[in-house]
């Protein structure tokens, strides 16, 4: 059976020693986009004065906190308490999906381990976060993107919904610019027919495959739709057949 994304169950494990509580809601609201949060989990020391901002979150979402104390000073128990609890509920085969929040590059092998059985792992975390961990997720958000701030990136959607727009080029450095078009010119190639245009669907499904955290608002793109940002790149040719976008390379921009 084909899950919707009203039946997509998903459970939130959250590492409180590198997650600020103040993202929470809006991670939670973007996760309610992909499916249902039928578990939610934050993890730390709750004894240490340090976490006591996150009470009042952990009241307002329901989420459960986990204790796990420091037995030795300079080891992050709470990881390995996380990674443990994120088995256990694996084969509970009651999900289907894992969303992480934290920087921490230590979550990747689990992030590889729970997509080898078949699960959809979503990341959250900052810009700091290590590109080993962000690359293991099916789709990594930069929390800063969440919060609306001038610092933030963020992933893209599993799937990209065209939209036409007449917006000018976005005003960009040179090497976001180069990056995207090399990007966007890769995605088309491989999806590209006989006449060079390639369904914008597909393209937006080739780069989460190579990008888990791309999003149209790193390249300077006001909202998560891809068919808002191709419109505005000016190498680009753009067809929209029965309500879906084609995109190509112009002919003088593919060299």
């Amino acid at each position: 059976m084909t899950l919707t994304n009203e039946n997509r169950r998903f459970v939130v494990l959250i590492d409180a020693d590198n997650a600020q509580a103040s993202t929470i809601e809006s991670i939670l609201a973007e996760i309610a986009r992909y499916g249902t949060v039928t578990s939610k989990r934050c993890y730390g020391d709750w004894t240490q004065s340090n976490l006591s901002p996150w009470k009042a979150t952990l009241l307002k979402f329901a989420i459960q906190p986990m204790q796990q104390f420091a037995y030795t000073k300079g080891k992050n128990a709470t990881d390995s308490a996380m990674i443990i609890d994120a088995m256990d509920l694996l084969y509970t085969g009651n999900f289907d999906g894992f969303c992480i929040v934290s920087s921490d590059s230590d979550f990747t092998r689990l992030a590889t381990r729970l997509r080898e059985s078949g699960l959809e792992v979503m990341g959250f975390g900052r810009k700091i976060t290590p590109e080993p961990f962000r690359v293991a997720c099916n789709k990594f958000t930069f929390t800063e993107i969440l919060l609306n701030t001038s610092e933030g990136e963020v992933i893209a959607e599993s799937k990209f919904q065209p939209s036409i727009t007449n917006d000018s080029p976005i005003d960009l450095d040179a090497n976001t610019t180069s990056d995207l078009k090399s990007l966007l010119k890769e995605a088309i190639e491989t999806q590209q027919d006989a006449d060079g245009f390639a369904n914008l669907a597909n393209v937006g499904s080739f780069i989460q495959r190579i990008k888990p955290d791309f999003d149209p608002r790193n390249y300077g793109g006001t909202n998560k739709k891809l068919g808002d940002l191709v419109k505005k790149q000016t190498y680009l040719d753009a067809r929209l057949e029965g309500g879906v976008l084609y995109i190509k390379i112009k002919e003088s921009n593919k060299t």
